[in-house]
């Protein structure tokens, strides 16, 4: 039992304690948002829609299921139809599941889950899957026919659906019944704003091919059709197109033949067609209002598609005949008064189709009269609504809904009394709510409001929603259940929610005003004798047997019966076959108004649970003994509580309950020993034996711990000490081996010594002493000789040639890498010694340069083969630039034309710079005379990019006359050589090196601050090699290269 046991909150409701609407809501609310939505109350489920997929159910949990009783598992809608099964199969008794619950609850889905468990575990066989195929398929094709998207719910089914599943002795299905309540037909014609009409009109516009559609005369577009809501065609997540194919093949799987299913598209594309007829006022030749058909091209097509004439059907809706014994008078109709019987008429010719379809399956899955066979009902009916506004709708649904609370209550405590009674217990009256004083308010045959309903509709003269409510005032003024504006004004009661066209009663779920305004319009449901016979007079076959009356042999003045009544008697017809049954009830809660998971809405739940009257089902449940179970499985579960049934009890089962019960010292009046049950009152004594069987748990396991560690410790030491043992004794003669190999192998080795020696000794006499020494000498400087000569012939031709031959043996691999080095060294220094000093200095710059470039600046590769050339502007020519660089100074060792940034605006202008031993001159291009003179000294360190522009920046110290100033931002077509030599003349005059770094930021001082210089990459890349430079603020300059 699972009950109490490592659950969320408490599994079954009649053990909450305590017991009050508040700690039911959190005890939903906490199993809910742990993904727990099953919650029992005894033997009643209730189920909160979760709006998502749970890995709860498939084959896997239907076995695990089957396999176990109903209280062992976690609450499963499996669980109790696995109870209704059995008790069908194995105790020959009828079975009811009532499944309720407001629009958006999960009803039809709880259904669909019953009847797949049934149809899981019931038995096999080609005709019993064929049954099983046949019920279940049914689902699909009564939804697109009586469900649709509404604002609560995307897959609302908009009618009342109990389905008798009758078995074989076996519990094999053998067929079934179903019988349909109340299809709401109104959303024929008109629905709210975000809903849609019936699933089956979008299905077939959206999945139909052309060829059907042009069979039918439609067309995929929804917006062309007045009864379709023109702003809302699609529901997020359902595919239309697939769901009509899925129809087709559930109809034909059901035994609809082709033809029956091309009669039922075409009648439900006549119902659209008819939505398109528009109709218009026209004037009879006496003045009288009239209506006529403004485009008869519709009309046409729906007479060409049933094979009436368009005359017939345009008379039918646009002229009214009224038939009296004596005489008939043919009345033509304003275009409002057309407009309700064209209305009319769709919505019988739908609610017509809809119970043919119902009939029709109930022909392919009915069972023979002479089988014997067990029933099982299943009924999904709508739950307790109270709207806004509520109607004559609303009515007969609450209705029934209080009917069925009766039942349930009256089953409730006929079961529990049944148990007392068999189990010897003494029973105690309940005291409970009787809704029997609503039903009969409503349902009195001749006082009742339905009766007074009817009575209203048949009467002579003025009838009006009015006078009915003036009826009901006068009747029922004293009824404790009923109340009005004018019953509320004799008791001097102000209520401004109540209207002066309303009534309320006060039903078990709360008081539920009723709005009067169209009770009677709906009650006689009526459609003129006109249409009916148009209809029989087509020569469709499905369409004139929708319409019997039609036929003038089958005429009758006889008023047909009031949709009240009619209600009523199939309400009275499911009560007497669901107390004919053993019931069981499935409780559907919408968490909220929304579809979206995980949200709970406490407002929300809480009407639901007085909708539904879950508190009042725990009370009655709770009524007198809260728990109780048989004496074996108790005894299982708590015999461990006493030292006289544990560890063994040789007794009875119920001597050791008994025992147990005794030792714990609960109150007599708290416990009942029944026949084969121990019964508990309260919920506080299971949790207190809950309670001690936990902490008894907990000592039991620590003395097992005890045990087991003991044990487990004692084995590990005997283990321990024989592998010991074990490991010591081939450790010892493993050690005795090796000393044994290690004393073998010398002595072999000391006698194959002296042997030797021995040897050597005898045989020395005969041979010349040394020979052998003189033999390996000769062989070996043989080999040297070979070695050298060969190497003599393969030495590389060129000190760049780095191919030197191998050793032939391995003992000259040291001689061979001292040659190489040797030879290259000897071959450099000659190459060095043809060099002039000039050549030197030149390889000196190159060298330079690549310690300072190499693998950095993307031009170095390019100035490796360009000797340094220095003078860039014929300065031997210019004897005014030859003045500038001083006699002191040396030769010039850069004279180049560069481009200084200006450091403003960032515009570059052309100047001459001199580069000597100990300074560098930037002079004007134009005029040849001196602007900056910059000592070597104060030359700080240089930036330069890693790209191959000519862009460097010249950091001067700041302590310098020139480097207060700032620094220089150049662009040299030959920077490498310009850095280099600049390296060298500073390493020279002030025995220090220049900082040249190589990156693409960096900072430049000038006079009014620093400017930071991010260098970037332009488009050209490497090809493009102009450079542009953007001020960008007064701070970043940004140069493209």
């Amino acid at each position: 039992m699972t009950l109490l046991e490592g659950s969320v909150g408490v599994e079954d409701l009649v053990l909450l304690e305590p017991l009050e609407q508040e700690s039911l809501l959190k005890n939903l609310q906490l199993r809910y948002e742990n993904r727990e939505i099953y919650t029992y109350i005894g033997n009643v489920l209730v189920s909160v829609n979760p709006y998502q997929q749970l890995p709860i159910y498939g084959p896997e949990f239907i076995a695990k299921y089957w396999d176990y009783t109903f209280y062992e598992l976690k609450p499963h809608i499996y669980a109790l139809a696995n109870v209704s099964y059995l008790s069908l199969r194995d105790q020959d008794r009828d079975q009811c599941i009532l499944i309720t619950g407001e629009s958006g609850a999960g009803k039809t889905e709880a259904s669909k889950l019953v009847m797949s468990y049934v149809a899981a575990v019931c038995g096999k066989g080609e005709q019993v899957n064929s049954v099983k195929e046949q019920l279940l398929q049914s689902n699909p094709v009564l939804e697109a026919f009586g469900n649709a998207k509404t604002i609560r719910n995307n897959n609302s089914s908009r009618f009342g659906k109990y389905m008798d599943i009758e078995f074989d002795f076996k519990g094999s299905p053998l067929g079934g019944v179903i019988t349909n309540y109340l299809l709401e037909k109104s959303r024929v014609v008109k629905q709210l704003e975000g809903e849609r009409n019936f699933h089956i009109f979008y299905q077939l516009l959206a999945g139909a091919d052309a060829q059907l559609l042009k069979a039918l005369k439609l067309e995929k577009d929804t917006r062309n059709y007045a009864y379709l809501n023109r702003k809302l065609s699609r529901v997020d997540g359902m595919d239309d197109a697939s769901n009509f194919k899925a129809v087709q093949r559930a109809m034909a799987v059901i035994g609809f033949s082709e033809e029956e299913i091309r009669w039922v598209l075409e009648v439900t594309a006549l119902v659209l067609k008819l939505g398109n007829v528009e109709l218009e006022d026209e004037f009879q030749a006496n003045g009288i209002s009239a209506s006529g058909i403004r485009d008869r091209r519709g009309v046409q097509e729906i007479g060409e598609m049933v094979g009436l004439k368009s005359e017939e059907l345009e008379r039918a809706l646009c002229s009214r005949t009224v038939e009296t014994a004596k005489e008939k008078v043919v009345t033509a109709l304003s275009v409002t008064q057309a407009q309700y019987a064209q209305d009319a008429l769709a919505k019988n010719i739908y609610s017509r189709l809809f119970n043919w379809i119902v009939n029709r399956i109930n022909e392919s899955i009915k069972v023979g009269t002479g089988e014997k066979k067990k029933v099982m009902g299943v009924l999904d009916i709508y739950g307790f609504e109270i709207l806004e506004d509520n109607s004559f709708e609303q009515f007969v649904i609450n209705y029934c809904n209080e009917k069925l609370q009766q039942v349930f209550i009256e089953m409730t405590l006929k079961e529990e009394q049944e148990e007392y009674k068999r189990e010897g217990i003494p029973w105690r009256k309940v005291d409970y709510f009787d809704n029997g004083i609503i039903c009969n308010l409503i349902e009195h045959n001749q006082q009742g409001i339905l009766a007074m309903l009817d009575e209203e509709c048949l009467r002579p003269g003025v009838v009006s929603d009015s006078t009915f409510l003036a009826k009901l005032n006068q009747l029922f003024s004293k009824h404790g259940h009923y109340e009005s504006k004018v019953t509320q004004n004799a008791q001097r009661q102000y209520d401004h929610t109540m209207g002066l066209g309303c009534f309320r009663i006060c039903h078990y779920a709360g008081k539920v005003t009723y709005n009067v305004d169209s009770f009677i319009d709906k009650n006689n449901d009526l459609l003129f004798r006109d249409l009916s016979q148009a209809m029989w007079k087509a020569q469709h076959p499905l369409l004139r047997s929708l319409f019997p009356e039609g036929d003038p042999k089958q005429a009758s003045l006889k008023r047909p019966p009031t949709a009240g009544s009619q209600f009523k008697n199939s309400v009275a017809i499911l009560m007497k076959n669901l107390y004919s049954k053993n019931p069981s009830y499935i409780r559907c809660i919408k968490p909220n108004e929304h579809q979206q998971r995980g949200q709970f809405s406490l407002e929300l739940v809480a009407v639901q649970v007085r909708y539904l009257g879950l508190l009042e089902n725990v009370r009655v449940r709770r009524a007198g003994f809260a728990y109780r179970q048989q004496y074996r499985p108790f005894l299982e579960r708590y015999r461990l509580l006493s030292r006289s049934t544990w560890p063994h009890w040789n007794g009875g089962d119920r001597e050791g309950v008994e025992k147990v019960l005794e030792e714990l010292s609960i109150s007599s009046e708290e416990l009942a020993f029944g026949k084969t049950k121990i019964f508990i009152r309260s919920p506080r004594t299971l949790f207190y034996l809950e309670e001690q069987r936990r902490l008894r748990l907990q000592q039991l396991a620590t003395l097992i711990q005890k045990t087991y560690r003991g044990w487990r410790c004692r084995t590990h030491y005997q283990l321990m000490r024989k592998s010991q043992i074990l490991i010591s004794a081939w450790f010892r003669g493993n050690m005795q081996q090796k000393r044994y190999g290690k004393i073998k192998a010398s002595t072999l080795l000391i006698q194959a010594f002296v042997r030797g020696w021995k040897a050597r000794k005898n045989y020395r006499k005969y041979f010349r002493s040394g020979a052998s020494l003189i033999l390996a000498n000769f062989i070996y400087k043989s080999l040297a000789q070979k070695f050298l000569l060969g190497l003599k012939n393969s030495l590389p031709a060129s000190v760049l040639d780095k191919k030197w031959p191998a050793a032939p043996y391995r003992c000259f691999s040291t001689t061979n890498q001292k040659l190489r080095q040797l030879f290259y060294q000897w071959k450099g220094k000659k190459f060095r010694d043809q060099l002039s000093p000039k050549q030197v200095e030149i390889l000196r710059e190159k060298l330079c340069a690549s310690e300072l470039f190499k693998g950095k600046k993307a031009s170095y590769p390019q100035s490796v083969p360009i000797p340094f050339h220095g003078d860039y502007i014929g300065l031997q020519r210019n004897p005014k630039l030859q003045k500038l660089k001083g006699g002191e100074e040396g030769p010039v060792l850069v004279a180049e034309t560069v481009k200084k940034v200006n450091r403003g605006n960032g515009k570059a202008s052309s100047r001459i710079l001199l580069l000597t031993k100990g300074h560098v001159i930037l002079t004007d291009a134009k005029n040849s005379q001196a602007k900056t003179v910059i000592g070597l000294d104060s030359v700080a360190g240089v930036s330069v990019t890693s790209f191959k522009d000519g862009l460097f920046s010249l950091h001067l110290s700041e302590i310098s006359s020139v480097g207060s100033k700032g620094d220089f931002l150049l662009i040299s077509e030959h920077v490498i050589e310009l850095l280099t030599r600049m390296y060298q003349a500073v390493l020279d005059a002030t025995q220090r090196q220049l900082p040249i770094t190589v990156t693409e930021e960096f900072s430049v001082r000038f006079k009014k601050g620093s400017v930071d210089v991010k260098v970037t990459q332009g488009p050209g890349g490497a090809e493009d090699s102009k450079l542009s430079c953007k001020k960008k603020g007064s701070r970043r300059l940004e140069v493209a290269v």
